[in-house]
């Protein structure tokens, strides 16, 4: 055998380099993805990683000949020559004419879903039974092409802004924050819990590195059924020490969202165009307090029942006000209840009802929840004996504050909700690659 040189070629020609090989023949590798027969000739159409080429298929180009082994979906390599291809809009576009098809792989069986369409159009059920096959579909791939230079924008921001990514367990001996709401594991006859958030080990991380990020699942064994929940998602979460007050934080969210929208712009512009994407400006993001925003919700809105959160249709009417206000598809909404936060969240120390907290609404969504922490040790006790927590169940957690923290904040932003709402779906699941709910745990 050959040393192994750390080095694996690129073997087939990117559809972006055909304009520099016009009259040469190049080889590409593919799946074929449509087959239009047009008697004398015929129309093949192949799926790369990232694109669709077309191909021509005629007797006139070489002397190889179709045969019945090409058919969809199999895994092909194609040789031809580059050349410039009609299109009605008069625009700059290359096709390949065929001169061999290797076959790599042929399917056993016809797909039981059409995926050579515009888009996918069974249910959505019947979409994510089949999810291995569906997504292939070149929109239903770019979903998470786009969920791609989301994490992409967050870990890239964040990195230029002196955090530390780091990996946090997801098997953990309580909640983060606390309830009913954990998964239970049998752990070697021992009673632990799947992970609702690293927020612990991120705080216990501060004084190690001052700024800390991650990008990763959480848990959270609710039995809602609805359109915007799921039992397992990602989180993209940040924990920063040495702040002035809770707003630095919502300062580092403003810029890792203008960094992920700018790059969504650049370097995803052929998906952002497949899915007609409507990428919002990020300039400055509004604030209003919780008690001012449930007020104006009051005056506006009929039945209002929940006065320690927003319900849906008031997260709606706060979009409106803040596009219409602002221009804004952002809004901050900060000093939420103490009595509906977690336990580690810090008290405004004006008014010991509020929290220096807040979420992000984005569209009349809610996606990211955060604030400031409570870093000092008498002060986070006294408040877990307030909430009838026992603070010596938490003691790996509280040596965080016994042993020295720096003033810190952080929060957690939903990466499926953030795509859904930015694609304009209805249901969270069509952003989420194999989602988990209480009804689904395969594919």
């Amino acid at each position: 055998m050959q040393d192994m040189t750390g080095v694996v070629p690129v073997t087939s020609m990117p559809y972006s380099q055909f304009k520099n090989h016009v009259g040469e023949q190049v080889t590409i590798k593919g799946a074929i993805h449509n087959i239009r027969d047009m008697s004398d000739f015929a129309f093949i159409i192949v799926r790369t990683a990232r694109e669709l080429i077309q191909c021509v298929y005629s007797p006139e180009f070489s002397d190889y000949r179709l045969t019945d082994e090409v058919v969809e979906q199999c895994s092909a390599k194609i040789t031809g020559k580059v050349v410039p291809s009609e299109t009605r809009d008069g625009s700059e576009r290359y096709e390949l004419q065929i001169s061999n098809i290797e076959i790599l792989s042929t399917p056993a069986e016809i797909p039981p879903v059409v995926i050579s369409k515009k888009q996918v159009t069974c249910d959505l059920s019947t979409n994510l039974d089949y999810r291995p096959v569906t997504l292939r579909n070149p929109k239903e791939r770019a979903i998470f092409k786009i969920q791609e230079g989301i994490q992409r924008g967050f870990r890239e921001f964040l990195t230029s802004q002196n955090f530390t990514e780091v990996h946090t367990p997801k098997i953990n001996f309580a909640g983060a924050e606390g309830g009913t709401n954990v998964f239970k594991l049998d752990y070697f006859g021992k009673t632990v819990y799947l992970a609702q958030s690293p927020q612990l080990y991120k705080q216990a991380l501060v004084p190690v590195y001052e700024r800390v990020f991650e990008i990763g699942p959480v848990f959270r064994a609710e039995h809602h059924d609805t359109s915007r929940h799921l039992n397992e998602y990602i989180s993209m979460d940040f924990e920063m020490g040495f702040i002035e007050d809770f707003t630095d934080i919502m300062n580092m969210e403003t810029g890792a969202l203008q960094y992920i929208m700018n790059l969504l712009k650049t370097e995803y512009a052929p998906e952002v165009e497949l899915l007609k994407v409507d990428i919002p400006e990020v300039n400055t993001i509004p604030c209003i307090r919780f008690k001012d925003a449930k007020e104006m919700c009051i005056k506006k809105l009929k039945n209002i029942t929940d006065m320690k959160d927003f319900e849906p249709e008031e997260e709606a009417f706060l979009f409106i006000f803040a596009k219409k206000q602002y221009n804004s598809d952002f809004l901050f909404v900060t000093h939420y209840l103490s009595a509906k936060r977690p336990f580690y969240t810090m008290d405004d120390p004006e008014d010991p009802e509020v929290t220096l907290s807040f979420d992000l609404l984005f569209r009349g969504l809610e996606i990211t929840s955060g604030g400031q922490r409570i870093h000092d040790y008498n002060m986070q006790v006294e408040k877990m004996k307030k909430l009838g927590m026992n603070p010596e169940e938490f003691g790996t957690y509280l040596m965080l504050h016994k042993y020295g923290a720096p003033p810190h904040g952080g929060l957690g932003l939903g990466l499926e909700r953030l795509t859904m709402h930015l694609l304009g779906f209805k249901n969270v699941r069509y952003a989420t690659m194999f989602p988990r709910d209480i009804n689904r745990v395969t594919p």
